[in-house]
């Protein structure tokens, strides 16, 4: 008496199962790290041109919270489809905070210029 596999169906091995849903996801990812990444690059040009300091300036404060506040704004946008995606709320969290500390930081540099960039961002305090 032959014994019969519980749980597989004929014709199929678990390999082959393995392979294509690896297929699958890896299919997803290119496409959507290529969305954003053409989407970002593009933004990411505009923002360093317009609140660079001197040109070829991309490390000034102004420019990295410029740069979380884009990030800032596509995690919100992310999270008002997705409710329930609590990694991408944790990283939302992790870029706030960054943006406050620079912004903090700005805030003890020079007064004025925080002032400039809260109303170019239109941030609130």
């Amino acid at each position: 008496m032959e014994k019969q596999k519980i749980g597989k169906k004929p014709g199929k091995t678990a390999v082959s199962r393995s392979q294509e849903q690896s297929q699958v996801k890896v299919k997803k990812t290119t496409q959507t790290q290529m969305i954003s990444a053409t989407v970002s690059l593009a933004d990411k040009q505009k923002i360093i041109e317009e609140f660079a300091q001197k040109p070829g300036d991309t490390g000034s404060p102004e420019v990295q919270v410029a740069l979380l506040t884009q990030k800032i704004n596509r995690l919100t946008a992310h999270l008002s489809e997705n409710q329930k995606d609590d990694h991408s709320r944790r990283g939302l969290l992790k870029v706030i905070a960054k943006r406050r500390r620079i912004l903090n930081y700005l805030l003890k540099l020079d007064k004025k210029r925080y002032q400039n960039l809260i109303k170019k961002l239109n941030l609130k305090k």
